[in-house]
């Protein structure tokens, strides 16, 4: 009887051993190959970027290459396309991903290359996002590639209305009042770092500055209107430190 069931137990044994192994090392190909195609799709819009409407960009930073938490404020429809210059600049494009919101991945494109690099898009309900954030970020565990996380902790895009609510926020809860910045929001941050401190070494605080007067959008490119950004990392923390 014992060799019976030997007889069945352990070929199915080796084949959960086998299939395990099997689909981790097609999984890491899969993200190695991946990291290509996105990244010669996203070099076109680059491209866009950096010779057709000639934003001069300006970086006040020496680039890392190691699995990073990016953590920026919204200051313009193009933010995702300044974080991919950053991100080529620093040697790993195709391998930087995003929190952003569940419409984004519906774009014709661009938005499904964002899902099938394994972007992490909420409904900005805590309720339901928070299970997905936390799932999405331990996925990156294995990732064979250094890579960057951004997080945009605003959790929306800057505008005057946006900034006047913020500043009435801060003087009511004796918060420092903005000037330049919305309110950061801290639920998704936290969990964030939760998360990701056990394989993400570092945290780069990133501000976007745009001139008022020719605040760079998608239009903008697409007509070849110039304009200067410049992307200060001011801080890097190790979460071992903290």
């Amino acid at each position: 009887m014992a060799i019976a069931a030997s007889v069945v137990i352990v070929p199915i044994g080796v084949l959960f051993l086998v299939s395990g192994l099997i689909v981790n090392l097609l999984q890491s190909l899969f993200r190695r190959i991946n990291r290509k195609v996105a990244e010669l799709l996203w070099l076109e819009l680059i491209w866009i970027v950096d010779w057709w409407s000639g934003v001069k960009i300006k970086l006040y930073t020496d680039p890392e290459t190691l699995n990073m938490m990016v953590i920026s404020n919204h200051k313009s429809d193009i933010d995702w396309l300044l974080g991919w210059v950053f991100a080529q600049r620093s040697g790993c494009l195709g391998s930087t991903l995003a929190v952003m919101k569940k419409s984004s991945k519906f774009l014709p494109v661009i938005g499904w290359s964002m899902w099938f690099s394994e972007f992490l898009f909420l409904e900005r309900k805590w309720a339901k996002d928070e299970s997905t954030l936390k799932a999405g970020l331990r996925r990156l565990k294995d990732y064979p590639q250094p890579f960057l996380m951004a997080l945009y902790v605003e959790g929306t895009r800057f505008t005057n209305a946006k900034l006047l609510a913020a500043q009435e926020y801060a003087s009511s809860t004796g918060l420092p009042v903005p000037r330049n910045v919305l309110i950061p929001r801290t639920k998704g941050f936290v969990t964030s770092v939760r998360e990701m401190r056990s394989f993400a070494p570092a945290i780069m605080d990133m501000t976007v500055a745009i001139p008022k007067d020719s605040t760079p959008t998608m239009l903008r490119l697409f007509k070849g209107q110039s304009s200067v950004v410049r992307l200060f990392h001011r801080y890097v923390f190790f979460f071992f430190t903290m």
